[in-house]
């Protein structure tokens, strides 16, 4: 089976976590930037620990600053995407990054990154995100400013960050703005903290889709929840080895919440920091927990139905997944 050839989606991908190496390197040299310590000899981010995970990532953030950065910044990725047989994704991007949270400047990045989409062959859809450690006030603010910009490729709303930060309550009201706007929602949950962060997410702000949500194993009522819902977790499992969340693959909770009725896909999260791929992906899983061309089609078509995108373009990549 050639891995990189299999048509595949991506849910859950961070905008600047995926930029190349290659690229940032090129930006800074462009902009006159020191990126000391964030390479090592063979041109990889750095980072050991979460925390100098972190800062390796606000560092390379530092040269994105302006909407052609970011424009260009969606082009590399895209690309990237496409050599390891992306056919559809959704980028998460935050307009805390991106304008600081103002309207009009977010209006301008993120019709740069628009263009920058509507140009490459894999369809892509964007999902704007408040971060959880920023509070729920910033969060309201992003919230707003994602519902006077949905429609096109903005199709989406969510919040990563920082798990263990204030309660999934408190965001409620953000994630209410933009469910009226039309938006999908997204939360992060269930990765860093245990199972009661994926419950308490889905009770007060009621996505259909979970951001990693793979320690929900621990609570097999919740498993069952998950099921009965037909909620559908963004599984990130390479993320989740290199962020200790579970030693290796095979220890991995995939399989039995696939098992156990629980819809999953399958996405890269932040890939150069966490040395993967969809291709890697895509290998791992069958080669060490013997997943087969069947397995992969039934996580596209899961993928596609949860996905944030308009009924033709779902049809028409459902069909891939088919054998059409």
């Amino acid at each position: 089976m050639n891995f990189g050839e299999i048509a595949k989606t991506e849910l859950h991908l961070h905008l600047e976590g995926a930029a190349p190496p290659t690229f940032i390197r090129w930006l800074a040299q462009e902009k006159n930037v020191s990126m000391d310590g964030v390479f090592d000899e063979n041109g990889a981010y750095v980072w050991t620990t979460f925390v100098e995970f972190l800062a390796t990532y606000e560092r390379a953030c530092e040269v994105l600053k302006t909407p052609e950065d970011f424009g260009r910044l969606v082009s590399a990725v895209l690309e990237e995407q496409a050599r390891h047989g992306v056919v559809y994704t959704e980028h998460f991007l935050a307009p805390d990054f991106c304008g600081g949270g103002d309207l009009g400047a977010w209006k301008e990045y993120l019709a740069a990154m628009v263009e920058a989409a509507e140009a490459s062959p894999v369809e892509a859809r964007f999902i704007s995100t408040c971060v959880r450690h920023m509070g729920p006030e910033q969060a309201k603010t992003t919230a707003k400013i994602s519902a006077e910009t949905a429609g096109g490729l903005l199709t989406g709303f969510g919040m990563g960050g920082d798990e263990s930060q204030y309660s999934a309550s408190d965001f409620t009201y953000a994630f209410d703005i933009a469910r009226e706007a039309g938006l999908g929602l997204t939360s992060h949950a269930g990765e860093i903290e245990g199972p009661n962060s994926v419950a308490e997410t889905l009770d007060a702000l009621r996505p259909s889709r979970i951001g990693h949500g793979v320690r929900s194993i621990e609570d097999p009522a919740l498993v069952a929840r998950l099921a009965n819902e037909g909620v559908v977790l963004e599984v990130c499992p390479g993320s989740n080895i290199s962020l200790n969340v579970f030693p290796d693959l095979k220890a991995h909770s995939i399989t039995a919440l696939r098992d156990s009725g629980v819809q999953v896909t399958v996405s890269t999260d932040d890939p150069p920091y966490f040395h993967t791929d969809m291709t890697a992906e895509y290998k791992g899983l069958s080669e060490q927990l013997g997943w087969t061309q069947e397995d992969f089609d039934a996580i596209n078509q899961t993928a596609m139905k949860a996905a944030f995108c308009d009924e033709a373009t779902r049809s028409k990549l459902m069909a891939m997944f088919n054998g059409a």
